[in-house]
């Protein structure tokens, strides 16, 4: 149990400090677009980290950030080892997260059907 714990606060020490990174290297904002770092997942071996990155912007601007992201890797995870105290720091691996579309959408066709999203249920 104390490693998933230990797991889980590895995870976001990663999340945080990967998005205050992308902040101040200018890599989570282009014209038109903005990323935000949603999770990350280490391998408990710490070799791997996925990132879910939510992207928010035109098609362009997706494109743009995911390639800033990937094309900086290696920047990002030579800071983080300076930043983050670990016995060795993931390879980072970026993956778009589609949940905050895919839930703008389930709003939209509530909406449509006119059912307020936080109806109580009755009983």
């Amino acid at each position: 149990m104390s490693g998933d714990n230990r797991m889980t606060r590895v995870n976001e020490l990663f999340k945080r400090e990967l998005g205050l990174l992308c902040e101040e290297k200018g890599i989570a904002t282009v014209a038109g677009g903005f990323a935000t770092i949603t999770a990350v997942r280490v391998t408990p071996d710490l070799k791997q980290a996925d990132v879910s990155v939510s992207i928010f912007g035109g098609k362009e601007a997706r494109e743009e950030l995911m390639r800033l992201l990937v094309q900086h890797r290696k920047t990002l995870q030579a800071e983080l080892a300076r930043r983050v105290t670990i016995k060795r720091t993931p390879v980072l691996r970026f993956h778009d997260d589609h949940t905050p579309e895919q839930a703008d959408r389930v709003l939209q066709i509530l909406d449509e059907l006119g059912m307020p999203p936080d109806t109580p249920d009755e009983k």
